[in-house]
């Protein structure tokens, strides 16, 4: 996981909930960095720099695809 990288940055747990379907049935490695510690202490998103999505930099491409698909999409943006 040390070459991970992040692509995406969140400020809120349920803003994560599609995408980590989607991201799961593409059967991409993914983690979401400090996803834990919003979920217990919803004020320190600020201080942590929100929920991180961190990727195997061979993904990449897919999941910037995948996060334009979600954004470009009226019903599910990705804020």
């Amino acid at each position: 996981m040390k070459d991970f990288q992040t692509i995406a940055v969140f400020s809120y747990p349920h803003e994560i909930v599609v995408l980590r379907h989607i991201l799961d049935q593409e059967q991409i490695q993914y983690y979401f960095e400090n996803e834990t510690m919003m979920n217990i202490v919803p004020f320190y998103g600020t201080a942590l720099g929100g929920i991180k999505l961190k990727i195997h930099p061979n993904d990449f491409n897919t999941v910037q695809t995948i996060l334009k698909e979600l954004e470009d999409n009226n019903h599910l943006k990705v804020v």
